[in-house]
């Protein structure tokens, strides 16, 4: 198999049938052995029905809404093609852009991201994403303009080691250039919303900074938790003992009455926190160790149709 097609779907019954009548002759013009992959994240409309009636795909149903991130998990994890495009289900992402991904993947790149270049997409939804990737260059800097355009080609061994989880689907390019993979970007066309519903909700902002943050934890500190809880840990404990300890010297030369102080408590409230902290690294080194050994996903498939 050549090429995987992913792409999560959630209450797209709408925009099922003409997708995949674009995705086919699409990629029937490359000559090339290939599959389509749609994973029904929990839909609710008819779109379950709809998937039904398309062939030849692959369908991966989950029990309930578990979110894109798991949706784009499942899918990538079901593929068997050498190399792996994602697009999202809403028709916004034109299928007839995926030979401009693969023709620059072909300079080299292991992973090919669209770059929406002119966006048609609501003016707070722009503006919230402006902040967005502003925010990610600060973190993440990956090298690229749009990391969260859906319509992406990766190398199938880019996923080998990677669980997704959360919203860090935006973040893939970020964390696959940490680990070394070259990242290419390509001007694709974006196409307003024509039917249907967006599923972009302010609730994913925090959602996303949280793990944007937690992306960039986990590039610097993933095996090594303890030089970042441990290293503030230690400072705040000297820093809380150098207090007492001059704050004891003081009072022993009359040059300062602690009756009535609040700096000693103060001091006594650094060490605690410097060994809090300390402990929350040792524990953190714990739960590393046991991430590394589990193989768990976050989410449960009902059913995996082939047709």
């Amino acid at each position: 198999m050549k090429y995987s097609v992913v792409i999560p779907v959630y209450n797209e019954e709408a925009n099922i049938k003409e997708l995949f009548a674009r995705i086919k002759p699409t990629m029937d013009n490359l000559n090339e052995e290939y599959e389509v992959i749609f994973v029904n994240d929990g839909s609710t409309d008819g779109t379950r029905k709809m998937l039904e009636e398309l062939s030849p795909i692959t369908v991966v149903n989950f029990r309930k809404n578990f979110g894109q991130t798991a949706a784009l998990d499942a899918g990538i994890k079901q593929a068997t093609g050498e190399f792996v495009i994602t697009l999202d289900g809403d028709l916004q992402n034109p299928p007839e852009e995926i030979p401009k991904l693969i023709q620059k993947q072909k300079e080299g790149y292991d992973v090919v991201s669209g770059w929406r270049k002119n966006r048609q997409d609501t003016f707070d939804k722009h503006l919230i994403s402006r902040g967005a990737n502003s925010l990610r260059k600060i973190f993440i800097n990956e090298g690229i303009h749009d990391s969260g355009c859906t319509l992406k080609i990766y190398r199938r061994e880019c996923f080998a080691d990677l669980n997704l989880y959360g919203e860090i689907h935006r973040f893939i390019p970020g964390i696959l250039n940490w680990q070394g993979y070259k990242i290419g970007e390509v001007e694709v066309q974006h196409d307003p919303r024509k039917h249907g519903e967006t599923k972009y909700k302010s609730s994913r902002i925090l959602k996303g900074l949280v793990d944007m943050i937690g992306v960039w934890f986990w590039r610097k500190y993933s095996s090594r938790p303890l030089h970042l809880f441990g290293g503030t840990g230690i400072i705040f404990t000297m820093a809380g003992c150098i207090m007492l300890l001059v704050l004891a010297v003081l009072r022993i030369m009359k040059l300062m009455s602690l009756a009535e102080s609040i700096w000693p408590l103060i001091s006594i409230l650094l060490i605690l926190v410097g060994i809090q902290l300390f402990v929350s690294g040792l524990l953190a080194e714990i739960m590393v160790k046991n991430y590394y050994n589990n193989n768990r996903t976050p989410y449960n498939i009902k059913s995996v149709i082939k047709k």
